[in-house]
């Protein structure tokens, strides 16, 4: 959901005057609420059809009957065109025909240009090229509450630097993304022994999680923060900001850590980073990820990386095992050595 962020900053700033609507999830607006001039309607999936029809009958009555100049249909899932339809709209964008997944295409009137192999944030500016605005830099600027600045404080002291581990994704079907507790642990025992970083474990309360913050703090001999299904969103945020470097899985504290201005460092095997890793420069990118598709492309799939569909998985448990904690040792290195060279510039420069 950030990566969407700009997308709407980069509407605004080429018609400060628009009005938008998002009609977005729960768990999505609990991370978004404030952005400026946007009005959510938030739609629970639990609701179905009925809540679809009864999001159709407020924005009618809100609007006073008006139909939306446009609607952008930005999510490729089956629900999210079912849901589109019952939005009032003119006109209906959505992706180009290799784009739009689960038959999207029957959902749209008006199909974006190609645009092969790219980040899906890219995807998103696309819709913005397409109504004729070019992006500039990319904005987030996601509003933070004292409320979540206040939480945020009650987990970790002003001065001690800490980096966030957010270990585990979402749990999908055959969907594995996740690295060892052996592995996040001997990170975490680097992180304080060669730089005197706190660990922060952060994530939600599943059974899941659980196990794997027991598990970690069971292993490491480094003092740890067990903040597991314990904050906000916005006080995640908070937390994201303030911290030295993220590390995560393909997930959305990864792309949060990019929003916010700290290194992330992903773990990325099963999917392709160049897709929906952090949207990052190309240098950045190779210098802080540990990006082991390529290598379980061709050891799980049998072939090269360019032979497979630009977001192809690898739905293979065992390549998880390709993660070497030597490598993801060697990205901390180099994000906290680059971090100490600015703040020496910096304290020159003063």
């Amino acid at each position: 959901m950030c990566n969407l962020v700009p997308s709407v900053r980069a509407l605004q700033q080429a018609r400060p005057d628009i009005k938008i609507t998002w009609v977005i999830g729960q768990a999505e607006y609990n991370l978004l609420a404030g952005l400026e001039g946007v009005t959510f309607r938030v739609y629970d999936k639990k609701t179905g059809i009925a809540g679809m029809r009864a999001l159709r009958r407020q924005l009618l009555e809100e609007r006073q009957g008006r139909p939306f100049e446009v609607l952008l249909h930005m999510q490729a899932a089956l629900r999210a065109s079912i849901l589109s339809r019952f939005i009032p709209a003119k006109r209906r964008i959505g992706f180009d025909k290799a784009r739009a997944k689960d038959w999207q295409g029957f959902f749209v009137s008006e199909h974006l240009l190609p645009h092969p192999n790219s980040h899906v944030g890219e995807g998103f500016l696309d819709f913005v090229r397409y109504l004729g605005a070019e992006p500039q830099q990319r904005q987030w600027s996601i509003p933070l509450p004292s409320e979540a600045e206040k939480e945020a404080a009650a987990w970790v002291s002003g001065k001690q630097p800490y980096l966030l581990l957010s270990p585990c994704s979402s749990n999908r079907a055959r969907n594995w993304r996740n690295w060892s507790a052996e592995g996040y642990a001997q990170m975490i025992d680097h992180a304080w022994q060669a730089y005197g970083l706190n660990t922060v474990i952060t994530g939600g309360n599943s059974p899941m999680e659980q196990q794997m913050v027991a598990d970690i703090q069971a292993l490491c001999a480094a003092p740890v923060i067990n903040a597991v299904g314990k904050t906000s969103l916005k006080a995640l945020l908070v937390l994201i900001r303030d911290a030295q470097l993220v590390v995560a899985p393909d997930s959305g504290p990864i792309h949060m850590a990019v929003a916010m201005g700290t290194p992330p460092l992903g773990l990325y095997v099963t999917s392709n980073p160049l897709r929906t890793g952090p949207w990052l420069p190309a240098e950045q990118l190779q210098s802080w990820i540990v990006n082991c598709y390529p290598a379980a492309v061709r050891q799980f799939l049998k072939r090269e990386p360019e032979q497979v569909g630009w977001g192809q998985r690898v739905r293979d448990p065992a390549a998880i095992d390709l993660i070497r904690v030597e490598e993801v040792i060697m990205r901390l290195d180099h994000i906290m050595s680059a971090a100490r060279a600015t703040t020496a510039f910096e304290e020159l420069k003063q």
